[in-house]
């Protein structure tokens, strides 16, 4: 397998156990309901895990794209947690969402996944005890990319829609999207600026003609969800680059943003320091965009 693939598929789980600012064992307990299902295709269940902080909940929830390569990949909640506990600690309910994976579905399905994902969840706000105006998206690299997609389509949901979820807002309140492709018509396979290391990943061999509809860089306007943007100076997988294009193009658009790089860092945001930094920062701007009004 590639191993710019292997890392990205990993590295999520690398930070789960790295990234502990609060031990699950001297922290705000939660309780975890697994395998929440949202949705079907093709027979199969769409799902999601849900963390509840037991005490000192501030009603507002963070959905956790699950997501490395356009892959998104199961795995015991119990082993998970430590990733999501600052945000546990702060009171937020967290929904680990999982979308149809590559390469049996593509980018453009992914994208309508989490979607639904948002739709669901605002849908089912008082069974989860959650406000339905305070959900914010976290990801990194594929699932950055999908939570910078959430906050730059969002919409009001379509009153005509048959599928009665499809009536639902899938907007959201914040986003932080860690080392995001920001756009994909550089990284299609048939892109000539497409690096080697993309053919690694069969959700990349898409048509130039969706690369632009699934860019959140195509889609950035005025009424944009507030972004915070982290990249690595080093990363040889999705170069910094792609946050500073999202960022000009927030600033054009006079969209709330923040873009931070961290010089010494590569794809997996390596580091101590950087760790530390990127979990407060994440925490802190939360806390800004999702505090109750």
């Amino acid at each position: 397998m590639n191993r710019f693939y292997t890392l990205t598929l990993l590295v999520a789980a690398m930070l789960f156990a790295q990234l502990q600012s609060a031990r699950s064992d001297d922290s705000v307990s939660s309780k975890i309901i697994a395998d929440v299902v949202y949705g079907h295709k093709d027979g199969l269940a769409l799902t999601m895990d849900v963390y509840r902080p037991d005490a000192e909940a501030n009603g507002a929830a963070i959905l956790f794209m699950v997501s490395g390569g356009w892959f998104s990949r199961w795995a015991p909640p119990e082993q998970t947690k430590p990733f999501f506990q600052p945000y546990l600690s702060n009171g937020y309910a967290v929904f680990a969402v999982r979308h149809g994976s590559s390469p049996r579905y593509s980018i453009p399905e992914a994208v309508a996944d989490v979607q639904r994902a948002v739709r669901f969840v605002r849908k089912n706000a008082k069974r989860f005890q959650v406000d339905s105006d305070r959900l914010g998206v976290l990801g990194m690299s594929a699932g950055g990319h999908l939570s910078l997609m959430l906050g730059t389509t969002g919409d009001d949901g379509d009153s005509n829609a048959k599928d009665d979820l499809d009536k639902i807002s899938s907007r959201v309140a914040a986003v932080v999207a860690l080392v995001p492709p920001t756009d994909l018509r550089v990284a299609v396979w048939e892109s000539p600026e497409s690096l080697p290391a993309y053919r690694g990943f069969p959700a990349l061999n898409l048509a130039m003609e969706k690369a632009g509809p699934n860019s959140p860089l195509v889609h950035v306007t005025p009424d944009d969800t507030p972004a915070l943007v982290i990249m690595g100076g080093k990363d040889e997988l999705v170069p910094e680059k792609h946050g500073h294009w999202i960022a000009e193009a927030f600033q054009r658009e006079k969209v709330k943003h923040k873009l931070i790089v961290f010089p010494d860092a590569g794809h997996g945001l390596e580091g101590e320091e950087n760790r530390a930094t990127m979990i407060r920062e994440a925490v802190g701007w939360f806390n800004e965009h999702l505090a109750k009004k």
